[in-house]
């Protein structure tokens, strides 16, 4: 018996078709450069975080934020004729800030690696 949960399988179902509808269906320029990096659903399956960032910024513009809720009721009413749910959850976009915070510390780790060779003894 498998020990996943039925919200767990729906939100992987909802971030793959998220991902494609935004890439083929949704024509809105403000969207273009939104990646979805997770979606975790509600037990209940009533309420779905869409988590997302757009790719070469470390915050979200509003322009992009504006085109989602823009979207949402598309998005809503596509995933209801694709997957097969009695009830299709709310869409919530959230940003994730994992990919700036994770930028931060490359760069700082990046600062520390050439500080550490300008400050290497000579041979």
């Amino acid at each position: 018996m498998s020990s996943f949960k039925r919200a767990d399988r729906v939100a992987d179902l909802i971030k793959m078709e998220i991902a494609d509808l935004l890439l083929k269906d949704v024509r809105d320029p403000r969207i273009g450069s939104l990646t979805i990096t997770g979606v975790k659903v509600t037990d209940d399956l009533r309420t779905a975080k869409v988590y997302f960032v757009e790719m070469g910024k470390d915050a979200c513009s509003a322009d992009l934020r504006a085109g989602l809720g823009k979207a949402t009721g598309f998005l809503r009413r596509e995933l209801g004729r694709r997957l097969q749910l009695r009830h299709v959850p709310e869409l919530l976009f959230e940003y994730d800030p994992s990919f700036a915070y994770g930028n931060r510390i490359e760069t700082l780790l990046k600062e520390i690696h050439e500080n550490e060779g300008m400050n290497a003894p000579a041979d």
